[in-house]
């Protein structure tokens, strides 16, 4: 697209027919939809030039691996601030949230989704809005974005580019949530396991759910602190369709935030009463060992005096030496149990 192609200026009224097209392909479209003013959504063919409508919200979803995006980005006129093309084109990894002559643009995080399944990875989406278009994108593939995609194929309304920032946001939090759900059955179950007499060498599976919930409690940490920031902001000079409802958004992370607290303690206590039980089995394996020493002393004592090579020693001249002997062993053994016993070494 050439650089003085501006895609605001190729937006016409349509209504529920398909826009007239933009003169030139969109490079490194991942995907793009087509937001009716009803806020019925129209998926668009990335392969061919992108419609628009005054009456609608166009929405550009790009790979910034992709090289062509990046220059498309860089030299597109979509009327939008400097600072907010120069944060989508960044890899800057600090989650923020900034408002500017009617723009809002920003970073939040996301987990990364791997053959249609989430991971405990983190990525980051980029996002610049104004009221008639919201350009996104991501270095690597995302879950909520992914979502928020098939909500819209199967007939979710949008009413304004906030409105869909905000169902992004909660696919966000609903992916979190999914595997919030799952740490705490795998908590359940090595809880069970802890709590039973079976093998306890669950340190590396509980260690795996602790990075877990480190990972997505400061995931979730960052997002609630930018909409809360975003939510003292002086809003009353955006447009409406550019108003997000950052507190709802805020309480709702914030729910999320309290159980991954909750789940990340409760796995400190179970790995704190893991190491306790490795220990007192450490402590009774040490215990055996030292019974057993004890036992062997007295044997090993008397066949130390028979095996001196000095004269006087007893039995050197009985055919039963031997017998006598090995008696000898038995019962200084015996002795040793029973004085154990007495004083309560072995129960």
């Amino acid at each position: 697209m050439r650089a003085d192609t501006s895609v605001a200026d190729a937006i016409t009224e349509s209504g529920h027919s398909p826009p007239p097209p933009v003169s030139a392909l969109v490079p490194g479209l991942v995907w793009a939809f087509y937001v009716h003013s009803d806020g019925t959504a129209e998926s668009l063919p990335v392969d061919q030039p992108m419609p628009s409508s005054h009456g609608g919200l166009l929405w550009l979803h790009f790979n910034l691996a992709d090289a062509r995006a990046l220059l498309w980005l860089t030299t597109a006129d979509l009327g939008v601030p400097t600072a907010a093309r120069t944060l989508l084109l960044s890899k800057d990894t600090y989650q923020q949230l900034h408002t500017v002559d009617d723009c809002v643009y920003g970073v939040i995080s996301d987990l990364l989704r791997d053959v249609g399944e989430a991971t405990e990875d983190t990525g980051y989406l980029r996002f610049v809005m104004t009221e008639r278009i919201l350009v996104s994108g991501r270095h690597h593939a995302l879950c909520a974005v992914d979502a928020t995609r098939r909500a819209l194929e199967a007939g979710h309304r949008i009413e304004s580019s906030a409105a869909l920032l905000e169902t992004i946001v909660e696919h966000v939090a609903d992916t979190m949530d999914g595997i919030a759900d799952r740490v705490a059955q795998a908590l359940d179950d090595l809880e069970e396991k802890v709590l039973s007499d079976g093998p306890t060498d669950l340190r590396q599976s509980l260690g795996r759910l602790r990075r877990t919930c480190a990972r997505l409690h400061r995931q979730l940490s960052g997002l609630r602190i930018v909409f809360h920031r975003f939510e003292q902001k002086h809003l009353d000079d955006l447009k409406p369709a550019l108003r997000l409802r950052a507190g709802k958004l805020a309480q709702r992370l914030d729910g999320l935030d309290h159980t991954i607290v909750e789940m990340r303690e409760r796995s400190r206590l179970l790995q704190e009463e893991l190491h306790l039980k490795i220990e007192e089995q450490g402590n009774d394996n040490i215990r055996v060992l030292s019974v057993l020493t004890a036992l062997l002393m007295p044997p090993t004592l008397v066949t130390g005096i028979f095996g001196m090579n000095t004269k006087g020693l007893p039995f050197t001249d009985l055919e039963t030496a031997f017998l006598w002997a090995a008696s000898l062993l038995v019962l200084s053994s015996l002795a040793a149990y029973l004085i154990m016993k007495r004083i309560g070494i072995i129960r």
